[in-house]
Formats: C-alpha cells, structure tokens, sequence
C-alpha cells in the first residue's frame, strides 16, 4: 500500500491546535445554544451537521488508512445501525423507543446517522484505550463500559431534545446491558482489525463530548 504524503510537523501541529480550537467552540457554543430556549430549535437544526463535521475532523487526523481501517467502520455503522432496527420494529434489545426528527433523514424509521454515531463512540472509546492493554477482550470490555457511561449521561439530553422517546417515559435497564454488549461486539472487530489507531484529536473530541452531555444535563429540564 502507498503511504500518504504527511506534511511537516510544524504545519501538522499547526492543524492539530486549529482542530482542537474548533471542537471546542463546536461543543461549547452546541451546550450553550441548546441550554437557551429562544435558540434551541435553530441548533436542533444543527446536530446532524454537528456530527458530520465531528467525523470529518476525526477522519482528517487518522492514520491507519490500511485495508482493514473500512472493514471495521463499516461493521460499526451496520452492527450499530442493525442493532437499532431490531429495537425499533420489536422491541428487543434496547426496549420501547422510537425516534425523533432531530437526527435527520431515516431509513426504516432508524436516523442513518445513527450508525455514523455507533462508529464515532467506539473510535474514541478505542483510542483511548488501545495502549492500556494487549489483551483484546479487556480493552473491548473497557470501551464497551465507557460508552455505557456515556450512553448513561446522555440518554435524559436525547429524549429532551427530541433525538428519542422512551415508552411510558422510563429508560429500561436493558437498555444499557445491550448496549454494552453492541458496543462490547463491536469493539472487538475494532480490536482485531489492523490499523494504526493513534488519533491525537481523539481523546480531545471524546472529552469534549461528555462535558457536552454533562452540562446539558444540568442545563435543561430534564
């Protein structure tokens, strides 16, 4: 395989401190504009793309651009975004929920970018602990247990914000034992499949991202 031409480190770090000023101003100025009622519904408006350029930001500082990299991003959209449909159309897995329009167009009654949002978790989730350990079952255990923390703090922001809605209102138990174990599925593929996975704005935008959710749970009426 080629290698892609990198440029200087000078110009790299230059990019790298641009990036990170950006998810920065991209998380804190989304809590803000959503905490603000007068300004919710134009950043509703927003979230799709706000996650789209997550993904562009990610994808424009990785690494392992290696045969193996497109394998696993797409069996983290398909197994994520199967894993919806089946909770959707029957009410196994995740429990009774259905979703709202703020995530954009769907297919069969689940946002695409549900899948894009499976993907992005486990990469960030995976960058942070790849290095932790050798043993691949540990670290997929680790990744899984973080993004059902994640899951935790950010299911009461995405019922508020019209993302998803809950049968009778109450967010079932079940509901983070299949997702720890998609996630726990889905990281081992990310575990197996050869790529390098040293992303330096990984863990910026990870970290970025659960303060995003944190405050929203403080901020809004929940």
């Amino acid at each position: 395989m080629h290698k892609i031409a990198q440029a200087p480190p000078l110009v790299q770090n230059r990019r790298l401190i641009i990036a990170k000023i950006l998810v920065v101003a991209l998380y804190f100025f989304g809590a803000v504009g959503l905490s603000l009622p007068q300004f919710r519904e134009y950043f509703l408006m927003l979230t799709p793309g706000q996650l789209l350029l997550t993904l562009g930001l990610l994808l424009g500082f990785h690494r392992g651009w290696t045969d193996s990299f497109p394998i696993f991003a797409a069996a983290a959209f398909w197994i994520g975004f199967g894993a919806e449909l089946i909770g959707i159309h029957t009410g196994y897995l995740f429990g009774d929920y259905v979703y709202g329009p703020t995530l954009g167009p769907m297919l069969w009654e689940v946002p695409i970018l549900i899948g894009v949002n499976w993907f992005i978790l486990v990469y960030l989730t995976g960058a942070a602990f790849y290095k932790v350990t050798s043993n691949d079952y540990y670290a997929a255990l680790l990744g899984a247990t973080a993004m059902t923390v994640i899951d935790y703090i950010m299911e009461p922001v995405a019922v508020a914000l019209d993302m998803w809605y809950w049968k009778l209102d109450i967010i079932p138990a079940e509901n983070y034992f299949a997702w720890f174990g998609v996630a726990f599925l889905i990281h081992l593929i990310y575990r197996k499949t050869n790529f390098d996975r040293d992303n330096p704005l990984a863990v910026w935008v990870l970290v970025s991202m659960i303060l995003f959710f944190t405050v929203l749970n403080f901020t809004l009426e929940l």
